[in-house]
């Protein structure tokens, strides 16, 4: 799990990479929760996600949002950190310009970026949105939703709730050609302090289902 330092749009940005061998490897790509209350891409549930794709044979990275750990730069309240994490995606892709296809992974916070990503890079194939903080920020500009993917949400979640998550979900499934799967891991608040194995086993299950 080599350490990556690359260039972003405010300096350098610290990263864990995994390259796969393989010529046409697929790129996941993996965003951790808000910086400003403690959210790095050590977050055991991001560091989870990263070995489950690394064990499914992707290329993956995780990485550091501006002014986190050895990320140059100040939190920009999301504005920024889509820059950020488009520039992580350039660079997996200037080592793997053969990608059978390309995912991303947010949670909480860094699903919203990741959501935001989907609308800049028709690349993308699906997305891992776990815990979207779909009461805390607009979702609005998924109007179309370019990929099919999953939303995982704890059913005890006090920090975003439940209804609002559905909601978006609902609001995405309508669109056309468009096939959200929404989970719901009974017991689980925002942290999913217990239930990680349940995150990564709904990921793992919906990405055989897309054969992916």
């Amino acid at each position: 799990m080599p350490e990556v330092i690359f260039n972003g749009p405010e300096g350098r940005l610290e990263g864990r990479y995994h390259h796969n061998s393989a010529d046409d490897s697929p790129l996941a790509l993996i965003l951790h929760p808000n910086p400003e209350q403690g959210g790095t891409m050590n977050n055991k549930l991001c560091f989870n996600m990263f070995n489950m794709f690394k064990s499914r044979g992707y290329s993956v990275m995780r990485f550091n949002f501006r002014g986190v750990g050895r990320s140059q730069g100040v939190h920009d309240q999301g504005i920024g950190e889509l820059s950020d994490a488009a520039s992580a995606l350039d660079w997996m892709q200037t080592y793997n310009a053969n990608a059978r296809a390309t995912w991303v992974a947010g949670y909480s916070f860094g699903s919203w970026i990741g959501m935001q990503l989907l609308m800049r890079r028709p690349e993308i194939d699906g997305f891992i949105s776990v815990a979207p903080p779909a009461s805390e920020y607009d979702f609005t500009f998924l109007a179309p939703c370019p990929s099919s993917g999953i939303i995982i949400h704890g059913s005890h979640d006090t920090t975003i709730p439940l209804a609002s998550v559905n909601k978006l979900a609902d609001k995405l499934n309508s669109q056309k050609g468009i096939e959200v799967d929404m989970c719901t891991i009974e017991g689980a608040d925002h942290y999913f302090a217990k239930q990680l194995d349940d995150v990564i086993k709904h990921t793992a299950n919906y990405l055989d289902k897309r054969g992916a």
